[in-house]
């Protein structure tokens, strides 16, 4: 695959974007059709001995070119340079959903969220039906542009999965997208990781701030428990054969207190979740993994059927570039 590949000279690049666990991202030019790209180069840390870059890299690349979905970022090709560093050319998106959320003082608008949240379940759903698991969904992993498309990327977390499901490298997710199975150290899990990560953004975007805002694995759990409650046998089956369950004690808090952080009507002008808008969150957040709501059952679900109905991508707002350096 790498032996064919263009130069990576074959690009100006304009500005570094980003740097994450798996790479640093620069916005770029291509030389001779002027086109504007996000530029990934892999980091060569964690070396996979017969190729000599990550595999985590090596599963990203053979997934994004795998794939192809509006939701999706495109990965255009894979270029080197002389030292036999890789690099993705993808698709440049002017903003992370991240940066949105702080950049604004309000929430998005319900018919905006709407927009957003069957873009990302779209996405969500084509991965699954993929035999794909993300396992890192979170706001600075879904791009933004300016025709008011979404699109998942950084699939270095990744993996193909089967069924029946093999056991699994715990410690995925960032920590405050990250279910509950995860944090009590499941060593099987499922497209229910997704959901929850998929609950928690859809959260973040109605309240403009993280839901679970951990900073360690228990307060995480604290964070969560507080919320919607501590689990059990009959609320979770099969909770306290967990390995995480165990070895913890765990202050018992109600079930479950999430519709007093989500009303459903407001004195101060925040945005407001209707009975079906809380009943699709509170499906994405729920504990049992088995029980948690599917993509699929996700975007066919009432609240996106319900008035105010979804904002089309057209009329989505726009932002100014973050990442555009001036004149270029």
């Amino acid at each position: 695959m790498l032996n064919s590949c263009r130069s990576v000279f074959e690009f100006e690049r304009l500005n570094r974007i980003s740097e994450g666990t798996y790479g640093v991202v620069f916005r770029a030019k291509e030389k001779k059709t002027g086109e504007i790209v996000a530029l990934k180069k892999v980091k060569m840390s964690t070396a996979y001995p017969e190729l000599g870059f990550p595999l985590s890299a090596l599963r990203e690349i053979n997934i994004l070119l795998s794939i192809n979905h509006p939701s999706i970022v495109t990965v255009k090709e894979v270029v080197m340079d002389d030292h036999d560093n890789v690099f993705m050319v993808m698709e440049y998106m002017e903003h992370d959903l991240k940066g949105l959320v702080e950049m604004r003082k309000r929430p998005f608008s319900t018919s905006e969220i709407k927009c957003l949240m069957l873009q990302l379940l779209d996405g969500v759903k084509y991965l699954h039906d993929n035999w794909v698991l993300h396992r890192d969904l979170k706001t600075s992993n879904l791009l933004v542009n300016n025709k008011g498309e979404l699109k998942i990327c950084d699939l270095g977390l990744s993996r193909h999965y089967g069924s029946p499901l093999k056991p699994c490298t715990p410690v995925v997710v960032t920590m405050w997208y990250r279910a509950p199975e995860l944090l009590l150290d499941a060593k099987e899990y499922s497209t229910a990781i997704d959901m929850w990560s998929v609950g928690c953004i859809m959260a973040e975007l109605l309240a403009n701030e993280p839901l679970f805002k951990g900073s360690n694995e228990p307060n995480q759990l604290d964070k969560i428990f507080r919320t919607l409650g501590t689990p059990n046998e009959k609320i979770w089956p099969g909770f306290s054969k967990l390995p995480g369950t165990a070895k913890a004690k765990f202050v018992k808090h109600p079930y479950n207190n999430l519709r007093k952080k989500f009303p459903a009507t407001s004195f101060t002008g925040s945005t407001v979740l209707s009975e079906s808008g809380f009943d699709l969150l509170n499906q994405l957040l729920t504990y049992d993994p088995e029980k948690r709501i599917t993509a699929d059952e996700a975007l066919n679900h009432a609240w996106f059927q319900e008035v105010p109905l979804p904002t089309c991508k057209e009329l989505m707002p726009t932002f100014p570039p973050r990442h555009a350096a001036a004149g270029l």
